[in-house]
Parts: C-alpha cells; structure tokens; sequence
C-alpha cells in the first residue's frame, strides 16, 4: 500500500483490514488477472464467499498471528485496538536485529528491483544514481494502481526459492500455489467487514460534548444527534467522562461519536464543510494555516482556513501548493465508500465558540471508505 507524507498508524490498521477483504479487479486490468483464472481454487470458494466472484488474484489471509518492529506505527494504539477487534495476536521482533524479519526486508529490495527501477521517471536509490533529466510522471494513485497490478500479475504468480512445502519437497512455490495448497489442507473461513468495523480501526480521541459540539484542532463539529450527549458525562470513568470519537485523518470533513449507553455511532459533520468543495487530510488543514499565519491573517477562524484549504485543493494543478492536494486526492483514491451512517439535519441556530455559524444539510461529502479502485479520480 502506497501513502503520502508517510504512515501513519490508521494505514497499518486499514492494511490489515485490507488482508481480509477480497480486492476486485481495477478498471482497465486484464481478466487474465481474475482470482478464477489462477491455481487458486476459485470456484468452490466462490460457494463460501460470493465476494470473490471479481475478485483478482489476490489471497484473503486472516492472520493469526503479526510480527511487528518496534516502529511508532505499529506499538500505537490504533493499531494494536485493530489487531484485538480482529482477533490478531501481536508478536514484537528482537530490538535492532533485522533477520527477525528477513522476509519483509527481503521483500522491499525485490520491489526496487523488479519493479520500481523499470517506472518511467525512476529516481534512483539515491541522488547519485539519478538519471540527468529526471521529473515526476506519476501521481500517487496512478503509481498504486500500477504496484497493485505488478503484485497481482507478477509477485503473486513468481515462483519463490524461499517459498516451499514439506508435501512437495524439492520445488520452489508462488505465494498463490502456496495457497491454494494451505487452503486445500485447513480450508477458507470468510470475515465480512461492515462499515461500523472500519469504524473501529479508525484512529481515536476522547472529547467533551458542549453546547457548540466538539471541538478538535480548531475545527468545530456539530448535528442534533449530539442533542442528548452535551455537557453530560459518557461514564467512561477512566477517561474522565469524555466520549470516544473516531476520525479519518484522510477526510476531516466529519467524525464519529460513539454513545457510550448505546454503543451506537453517530456521524457528525464539521460545521464549515459546505465551504470545502472535497474532502481534505490533515496535512492539508495544517498547510492551510500556515499559508495564513504567514500573510498575518487569523490561521484560528474556521472560515478562513476553509476558505484557504478549498483554494489548496481547487488550485491543485498549478502552483506550489499541487504537492499538496495531490497527496490528499492520493490518500482518498484507493479508498472503497462504507455504507454512510444516519446523518441528523444541522440546526440553523447553532453558534460557535467565536463565531455564529449556520449549519447547513449535510453536502454530498464523500465517507470514509477502504480499498474501492473504482473511485472516480476527479473530486479535485
């Protein structure tokens, strides 16, 4: 999985997530790519597992087990809540010894060899392998889009010298005839993933509810069906009374709020998100601020900074700032729509901390979502 402006803790989660779910097959892949037309035996997982029928040729592992480093991303909390809701034991390799996890380092020398270093527009390892004319040609989603075909097509298919089994000694094995093999020996237990258990692989915080809503790094989130929970306590003693509230850091534009008696999430929209014509990251809300603490405007005014970030995004093709919005349509691109939770009407009379501001109805944001390849690459 590729991600701008590095990984964070939500992505592992969300790979994880990804592992369980059949991928189908991208726009524009050849059919010759289809899980069917591999050595994986298709049709009678089909029987169990009717999500398979487009998939590509890609296995559907539930991992019992993870060996992870010591990286921040992987000992977070978000991460680790993700492998227990899954059921996923966690298992630390050894401090600054990498042949604990040869495999993985392995791995990412084949990529650099056998696919990164045939892209048009490869950099090199380093600055002194560059080629003497060397520019971008590739927007992150595109590159992804051609990783994930390489994978289907090429590493999922290689046969691996590292890659063999006891019952056929003396023969070097692709990861999809391993499978086939395990798979016809221990057999395919499905695990369907809803919208509210993706829900639960999103990063966490624990806030109050006011009386003007939520209020996260300057951004104010706000709807009716916060009406029972403000300036209540959610009896969570060991978090103060604060309620649990999930977020994507990939599209701000709203969160959710988990109601303690009921267990129930409610979406909240941010109260400004009619001035943002697509969903924007993180990144791009504190780039946004910076661009206006630096012309000495007020980079705390929810207005303003939405103004700024919807010109960061609609300015995505000219500029310095394309980088930028680039990196957000390319965190959102791969992403698959969850079935949209309840969204309550906005009142039209809820005001602000330092501002009155109008809710509006809930726009045509787009929610949250894993591992869709067909999502239109135009919202910018």
């Amino acid at each position: 999985m590729l991600r701008p402006a590095g990984t964070k803790a939500v992505d592992a989660a969300l790979l994880l997530a990804k592992m369980l779910v059949p991928e189908p097959l991208r726009p524009g892949w050849s059919d010759a790519l289809a899980m069917s037309t591999t050595l994986i035996p298709h049709r009678r997982l089909l029987e169990i597992d009717a999500r398979l029928e487009q998939a590509a040729a890609k296995p559907v592992i539930v991992p019992e087990t993870i060996g992870i480093d010591h990286g921040k991303v992987f000992v977070s909390n978000t991460f680790l809540t993700a492998c227990r809701s899954l059921g996923v034991s966690v298992q630390p390799s050894r401090p600054a010894t990498p042949t604990d996890k040869g495999i993985v380092e392995r791995t990412f020398s084949s990529i650099n060899t056998l696919f990164c270093q045939h892209i048009p527009g490869y950099t090199g390892s380093n600055t002194t392998r560059r080629g003497a004319e060397v520019e971008a040609v590739w927007m992150l989603a595109e590159l992804d889009d051609l990783l994930q075909e390489w994978i289907v097509a090429c590493w999922q298919q290689r046969p691996h010298e590292g890659l063999r089994s006891p019952f056929l000694p003396g023969r070097s094995m692709s990861p999809n005839d391993a499978y086939a093999l395990l798979v016809s020996r221990t057999g395919y237990l499905p695990m369907p993933l809803s919208g509210r258990d993706y829900l639960e692989l999103l990063p966490a915080l624990w806030r109050s509810v006011n009386d003007y809503g939520i209020r996260i790094d300057h951004r104010t989130y706000n709807c009716p069906g916060l009406n029972p929970l403000r300036r209540r306590s959610s009896g969570v003693t060991a978090k103060g009374g604060l309620w649990e509230v999930h977020y994507d850091p990939y599209d701000l534009s709203q969160i959710w709020v988990r109601d303690a008696r009921t267990g129930e999430w409610i979406t909240v929209p941010w109260t400004h998100r009619h001035l943002v014509s697509a969903p924007f990251a993180d990144f791009t809300w504190r780039r946004a601020r910076e661009l206006l603490a630096m012309r000495g405007q007020d980079d705390t005014s929810q207005a303003a900074v939405a103004a700024a970030v919807d010109q960061l995004l609609t300015r995505a093709e000219s500029g310095p700032n394309r980088r930028i919005a680039a990196r957000t349509r390319a965190a959102l691109e791969p992403a698959r729509s969850v079935p949209a939770l309840p969204q309550a009407p906005a009142p039209e009379d809820a005001e602000d901390e330092d501002e009155t501001t109008v809710l509006e109805q809930p726009s045509n944001v787009i929610p949250f979502g894993v591992f869709d390849a067909f999502t239109d690459g135009s919202r910018l």
